[in-house]
């Protein structure tokens, strides 16, 4: 009985005796499989072989000694690397080439290390501090000033007006009044404690009062309609022997007829148009 074979499966030559190589589960010899499947080294341009690693990035592929630096052509087998523009670079040629330097400590940010950027400036994550208790800042929020930067507890506590109401940092819009700084949310009416950013209101003894609050509380009484005079809307009002009328309502008590502008006699508390003055 002869020997069973056992050949290359592409070129049929016997494998007894002989290095081969299986892929899914068929034997190659080291030529064939190198010729059907190795891969081309980006360098070189040269297969692959069985007696070299295969060292690979981003479908990409290298012999083991021509993975090297672009630059300064040192091995980055097993080393740190970096890609740009297609090229593979060593951390440190690819730092002293593209990397961003820290605003604060002017050395290089490497790659890979957690940095801070804002506004075309770069730090180390442990040189971006507050300007004023001098902690990392982090990612937690900031507020620039004046080339500097600080926390918000810092920048309150340095800057910030307190509202004269509640005593807590004004950090954004606010309003002043008397020359003092309140929140908008505490600016409110001592009356009926309605907000009064924005609205009409005025004050008495240095206290802020909506205009309804204000005429229920020291405006006269209308002697018509018993309802407040106030001028602060630039209504116009008429005035006689210690009584206030709004203009519509200053009318003869008889008639109704309207007294703006014409003359009129008195009766006792009544107001009344000539006329019907003469008939009483």
């Amino acid at each position: 009985m002869s020997a069973e074979r056992f050949d290359c499966h592409y070129c049929k030559e016997s494998l007894l005796g002989k290095k081969y190589i299986l892929k899914d589960d068929t034997q190659y010899c080291t030529k064939c499989y190198e010729n059907l499947f190795a891969n081309s080294c980006e360098v070189c341009s040269q297969p692959i072989g069985c007696n070299n690693k295969d060292l690979s990035y981003k479908e990409r592929h290298w012999h083991d000694q021509c993975f090297n630096c672009a630059k300064c052509k040192r091995s980055l087998v097993e080393k740190a690397f970096a890609a740009k523009d297609d090229l593979l670079l060593c951390t440190e040629c690819y730092s002293h080439e593209y990397s961003s330097k820290c605003t604060t400590c002017k050395k290089t940010i490497m790659p890979g290390s957690r940095k801070m950027e804002y506004k075309g400036n770069s730090w180390h994550e442990t040189c971006f501090l507050c300007q004023r208790c001098q902690q990392p800042i982090g990612t937690k929020s900031f507020i620039p000033k004046d080339n500097s930067y600080f926390c918000v507890q810092c920048y309150e506590k340095q800057f910030a007006y307190q509202c004269c109401a509640c005593k807590k940092a004004i950090t954004t819009g606010g309003v002043t009044y008397q020359d003092k700084p309140w929140h908008r949310d505490c600016f409110l009416c001592i009356g009926c404690k309605r907000q009064l950013a924005g609205q009409r209101f005025t004050s008495r003894e240095n206290y802020p009062y909506c205009l309804d609050c204000f005429s229920n509380l020291y405006a006269k009484k209308c002697v018509g309609c018993t309802k407040p005079i106030t001028n602060l809307a630039g209504a116009k009002y008429i005035s006689f022997e210690e009584r206030q009328w709004h203009s519509e309502c200053f009318s003869c008590m008889q008639c109704s007829v309207t007294l703006v502008g014409r003359g009129f006699l008195t009766l006792r508390d009544d107001i009344l148009c000539t006329d019907c003055g003469r008939e009483k």
